[in-house]
């Protein structure tokens, strides 16, 4: 983007002259140095100017849709409980990449005790985010403090970006709005913003969020100054942002490469815009007024998978999930971060394979990871992934998200392990987790009306039921079929063809 080449270039020169300031200490060169920043200003004014007039304009009713449903179909209220004598059933393919026949597989081994990692790291619950801290001369402007999932940080603004609050919502108050905020200095709080997403390791989502933070603190009473400010930061920081009203407010319209569900949106130039909210809750929208243009040099379009770490001020809370395999019983010490959790649950919902490729963080995995890795050594693949298996069917209690939330909600890996309940999705995002990383075997998602499971590749024959994919065997291990074991499909979809979810 130009703006930002050349910020960076008068940077850049600037660098140069504090280390090397015999080189530059000539007045034609400060003259230069002037021009250059007196261009750039007068781009970025220019540029405002004509947004301004702009937003006066171009301005359109749509229809927002009212967002994406997912499988309708009902879920089992009421999970059946295997029986040891139920026999294998023949296998069955999937979809997609069914091939009509059971493929090859992989070259069978005899079975074989499993070969454990060492031990996975611990973690310290007092390790924190050192953030930068406070400069000894403060910046000019307002201070303010956002907690930010427990951690405290401070920003400061200038003045001219509280602007003055209208008292219709009308494409002329929002260009107002857009030209008060374009001659302050937005410059210093989005460089302070990006510094501090960077210490944080802020994903596009958790940014956004953190410009909602500060949009409450400067504007804490008017939601629609919110959003206005959200959507000037955001465009400033480089993002493809639109907004829309209604008689009664200002809605922050992001786009994403992932498709968003229960959101409502609408399609411009082929690019989806949501309105999303910022707190878990769904927008319910009709018709909007929204312009059709795009703010030059803003053109990221959000990438919404959960793969950033998220440093919080953790809070960490411990769980005990009991069990019994083979006649013992097993206790299971979670340890979760309610902080992280807090910011999961800010999500908008996403398809189930972003669940499965979610990042866990590392307080979660080494908890679950050191404790089950001693349980399984010595066993074989197949009584290890029937540990495991008995592990999140019987540990966990059941219930259905319509059940728990009033409405379809999957969860995420740690959500799983902090709710009092969870369903068959959920269950089985933990499944595939334990499996790929304690037993380094593949595992596919199965994708049933009304119900997912999932499938593990062994390196053994384990009869049973089994799904074909991509030529190879994957046998049917289902989390929440209780007692179950691998091989063992869940009656009422044992003669379904499931859709497959790749979890890799």
């Amino acid at each position: 983007m130009f703006i930002q080449k050349r910020a960076r270039e008068i940077a850049l020169v600037l660098a140069a002259i504090l280390f090397c300031p015999s080189i530059y200490a000539n007045d034609e060169f400060n003259q230069w140095l002037q021009q250059e920043k007196s261009s750039f200003q007068e781009y970025k004014d220019k540029r405002d100017k004509e947004f301004t007039a702009f937003l006066k304009k171009q301005w359109k009713g749509v229809e927002l849709l009212k967002g994406f449903k997912r499988d309708m179909a009902p879920k089992p209220v009421l999970i059946p409980v295997a029986r040891p004598a139920e026999k294998p059933q023949p296998v069955v393919d999937a979809k997609p990449g069914a091939t009509g026949k059971p493929g090859p597989g992989p070259k069978l081994k005899p079975e074989s005790p499993l070969m454990i990692k060492k031990p996975f790291p611990p973690v310290s619950p007092e390790a924190q985010l050192e953030l930068t801290p406070e400069p000894a001369v403060p910046p000019k402007g307002i201070k303010i403090t956002v907690d930010y999932f427990g951690n405290p940080l401070i920003f400061y603004y200038d003045q001219k970006l509280k602007a003055s609050s209208f008292d219709e919502i009308s494409k002329e108050s929002v260009s107002a709005f857009w030209s008060t905020l374009s001659l302050a200095d937005y410059d210093a709080l989005i460089e302070q913003i990006n510094t501090k997403a960077k210490a944080l390791k802020l994903s596009d989502w958790s940014y956004s969020l953190l410009v909602n933070s500060i949009s409450k603190e400067i504007y804490p009473s008017v939601k629609s100054n919110q959003s206005l400010f959200a959507w000037f930061i955001m465009i400033k920081a480089g993002y493809k942002v639109r907004i829309a009203y209604d008689s009664q407010n200002v809605y922050l319209l992001i786009p994403s490469h992932q498709q968003l569900y229960s959101v409502p949106y609408f399609t411009l130039e082929k690019t989806r815009y949501y309105a999303v909210s910022f707190d878990g809750k769904e927008n319910r929208l009709g018709r909007v007024y929204t312009y059709d243009g795009n703010y030059p040099g803003a053109e990221k379009v959000l990438d919404m998978r959960l793969v950033d770490e998220l440093i919080t001020k953790r809070k960490l809370e411990q769980r005990d999930l009991s069990f019994e395999f083979e006649g013992d019983k097993y206790t299971i010490k979670i340890i979760y971060d309610s902080q992280r959790v807090n910011y999961m649950n800010t999500y908008p919902q996403l398809d189930l394979e972003w669940y499965f490729k979610a990042r866990v963080d590392v307080a979660t995995a080494t908890s679950l990871q050191n404790q089950l890795q001693e349980y399984i050594r010595g066993m074989d693949e197949q009584r290890a992934v029937n540990y495991l298996l008995r592990f999140v069917q019987t540990s966990l209690k059941y219930k259905t998200d319509e059940r728990q939330f009033g409405k379809e909600n999957y969860l995420f890996l740690e959500e799983t392990l902090s709710y009092p309940y969870s369903d068959c999705e959920d269950r089985s995002i933990l499944f595939a987790w334990l499996v790929r990383t304690l037993l380094g075997l593949d595992v596919i998602g199965l994708d049933f009306p009304g119900h997912v499971a999932t499938a593990v590749r062994f390196n053994s024959r384990v009869e049973g039921d089994a799904v074909t994919y991509k030529g190879a065997r994957y046998v049917i291990s289902d989390p929440t079929y209780l007692n179950a074991t691998a091989g063992m499909a869940m009656p009422a979809y044992k003669k379904t063809r499931p859709g497959i979810i790749v979890v890799r």
